[in-house]
């Protein structure tokens, strides 16, 4: 295929995307060099297992990285306990059992779509990507054999505009790949100068720029991939050969942004707050080292009275000088012993380590702290990340969960839905440990009303103000009890009925024994009687 009006206007669009993002990639490309040289391949090309930390000279913010991307993994995406869950926009629906029932196995059916695929280490990559340059990108698609494939996507691959609504809904992706898997993905659709060169060598490299974003003009009725929300082209980068055109239901990248100013598109991370803390740091480091060197092994002072050879440092080594004079070698006495620069090496590290909430996620606990601090603690632990998790759920959980239930859904994954819950608005609980946390809260002052209630109730009917049922369901939502623990409301109703006859019935039977007593009592009385008032009292029964 050739060059289109189609192809003309990604092109020219995609220039335009390269200009704006080149004051971001110098300085992608120094945080990388400092905090994940693994992935310093911004501005540099950078050959495939060469070294890349010779700029570092200490690795305290590379492990601060590693921490904090391991925490927000553990807080958010937790893969050994739920993170999320789903529930009806109409209250009214909780409480039916059945509508319940099936949201259940829907939100079950999605775990295990996230777990037999390779969500949870294209998400721990992600994570290091959104810590280190602030804006991070995984692409979410359908995979035949495991329904769900993620792929977390290079920085500098990555090319983003907002709508109006500061939402980023375009993507252009410019990536390498072989002349060989070109063709098996792209066919004769590559042009004839690529087709050539596959039988000659197959696993050279061809620039393929990928672009999607928002159509225009699609119809909606209409399934076909040309009427779908999203436009998707392939076009070989170097001649503007159109490969293939197409489209999503949903938009198929995730693009989290750490933190973000009004007017910038791409997003700020906390290496990008502290890498001038890790840049002294590591001058500070290097010159440590060399002063180390010379205290190990100091500068010589040689006397110059005619001394050529070369002085042996080495051990066991000679060096000659005339008898019976005073002069020696001697070492060079440099003062570097001095605690100063340690000093302030420290104060750089407890810098990087607040921008990284390092203290706070290495929780230390002591022999004299109560199990009430820990929890407060982590309670802390959890506001401080507490700003960050309203971007991550509004441009991350959202947008991935919303792409993975409907890929599922057209894949007729879950159970057929009951008839009456056509049209019902479905929404997204998040009950992940950090979310739960921002929950503490509210559940501390629960608790806190209960107590000041109880106090109360032996003074007036307080506790009548209170809903039990709702306060139950409320509390097990705010710790996360998961919903199959609980009991369905039906069968709640169906114990308290239950429960209701049987105190009726046993109320009837006291009710029975006392007559009974009662009747007991009135016998003897009976028989005492005299013989005309037995009479008077059969006459008148008569």
């Amino acid at each position: 295929m050739a060059k289109t009006d189609l192809t003309k206007t990604i092109m020219a669009r995609f220039d335009r995307l390269k200009t704006g993002r080149q004051n971001w990639e110098t300085h992608w490309q120094e945080v990388a060099d400092y905090m994940q040289p693994r992935k310093a391949d911004v501005t540099r090309t950078r050959s495939k297992g060469d070294k890349r930390t010779e700029l570092i000279f200490d690795s305290s913010p590379i492990q601060a990285v590693e921490l904090l991307a391991a925490s927000l993994h553990g807080m958010l995406t937790n893969p050994s306990t739920p993170w999320f869950s789903l529930r009806y926009k109409d209250e009214g629906l909780d409480s039916d059992d059945e509508a319940k029932l099936w949201l259940e196995g829907v939100t079950d059916t999605m775990y295990t779509a996230f777990n037999r695929s390779n969500f949870q280490q294209e998400i721990f990559e992600l994570y290091h990507d959104l810590i280190t340059f602030g804006t991070a990108a995984m692409f979410i698609e359908e995979d035949q054999n495991d329904l769900l494939k993620f792929s977390t996507r290079h920085i500098n691959e990555i090319y983003v505009t907002e709508n109006d609504k500061g939402r980023i809904d375009t993507v252009y992706r410019k990536f390498k790949i072989t002349l060989r898997a070109a063709a098996q993905q792209f066919g004769n659709n590559l042009s004839e100068e690529a087709r050539n060169k596959v039988e000659k060598d197959p696993f050279d490299e061809i620039d393929i720029l990928h672009a999607v974003y928002p159509r225009q003009d699609f119809n909606p009725n209409k399934k076909d991939k040309q009427n779908m929300e999203f436009e998707s082209v392939y076009v070989e980068y170097k001649n503007g050969n159109e490969l293939s055109v197409g489209g999503f239901v949903e938009f198929p990248f995730v693009v989290p942004r750490y933190l973000k100013a009004s007017h910038e598109i791409y997003g700020r991370s906390p290496a990008m707050t502290a890498l001038p803390d890790v840049k002294m740091l590591n001058e500070m480091s290097k010159t440590t080292i060399k002063a180390a060197q010379k205290q190990v092994d100091p500068p010589l002072l040689v006397p110059d009275d005619g001394f050529l050879l070369p002085v042996r440092t080495v051990p066991g080594g000679l060096n000659f000088y005339r008898s019976g004079t005073r002069d020696r070698i001697e070492p060079l006495n440099i003062g570097a012993n001095n605690p100063l620069g340690l000093n302030m090496e420290e104060q750089r590290r407890t810098a990087i380590r607040n921008v990284f909430y390092v203290d706070q996620l290495l929780l230390q606990q002591g022999p004299q702290m109560t199990a009430t601090e820990v929890i407060q603690r982590n309670e802390e632990k959890m506001r401080l990340l507490g700003p960050v998790l309203g971007r991550l759920q509004s441009e991350l959980l959202k947008p991935m969960i919303d792409r993975c239930f409907a890929i599922l859904l057209r894949n007729n994954q879950f159970a057929q839905a009951p008839e009456f819950l056509s049209g019902q608005d479905i929404e997204i609980e998040y009950v992940s440990p950090l979310a739960k946390a921002q929950k503490g809260t509210e559940l501390s002052s629960i608790t806190r009303a209960i107590e000041i209630l109880g106090s109360l109730a032996n003074v007036a009917p307080v506790f009548d103000y209170i809903n039990f049922d709702a306060l139950v369901k409320h509390v097990a939502d705010l710790v996360g009890v998961p919903q199959k623990v609980l009991k369905l409301q039906s069968q709640v109703n169906a114990e308290r009925e239950q429960a209701a006859q049987q105190q009726e019935q046993m109320a009837q039977m006291q009710q029975l024994q006392q007559v009974a007593k009662a009747g007991g009592d009135i016998a003897p009385l009976a028989k005492a009687l005299p013989d005309e008032a037995r009479a008077v009292a059969n006459a008148e029964a008569e």
